[in-house]
């Protein structure tokens, strides 16, 4: 009978949990996956950099300033692409996440549902209790 109890104990507590340990290994999942998206595109700015400062250096006269003002227009325009794209990807991570999340609490909230009509069911002769004991103090 101990033994029961405790494996329903358990159960219960596991259900309790499992929709906070969900949400938290989700959210858990998607930092991760937003950071080492940003950690990716901080190297590709910071490889671009590098390459305008190594062409920086390398000018020696007037015409190899007039091609690096042109390979720096490029570059930046190569610049604001990458910018967008990145923007976009960010977004679109957010909103995946947000719809995750979103059904998680709609499962959790189903779940919960589930579990009240199952307490409720269980509990019947308690609300017949409860009523008797009104109608005694109605009497009164």
């Amino acid at each position: 009978m101990s033994d029961k109890m405790t494996d329903a104990f358990n159960e219960q507590t596991r259900q309790f949990f499992e929709p906070m340990r969900r949400i938290n290994s989700l959210m858990l999942d998607n930092m991760e996956k937003m950071t080492q998206y940003q950690l990716e595109s901080m190297k590709r700015y910071s490889q671009m950099g590098t390459e305008r400062m190594r062409s920086a250096s390398e000018v020696g006269d007037a015409e190899s300033m007039r091609d690096f003002g042109t390979r720096q227009a490029e570059m930046m325009n190569e610049l604001s692409r990458q910018m967008l794209e990145d923007a976009r990807a960010m977004s679109e991570m957010s909103l995946e996440f947000k719809n995750q999340l979103e059904q998680l609490f709609a499962e959790a909230g189903q779940q919960m549902t589930e579990q009240a009509e199952k307490a409720g069911g269980s509990a019947k002769p308690a609300p017949a209790k409860a009523s008797s004991q009104s109608s005694r103090g109605s009497k009164s």
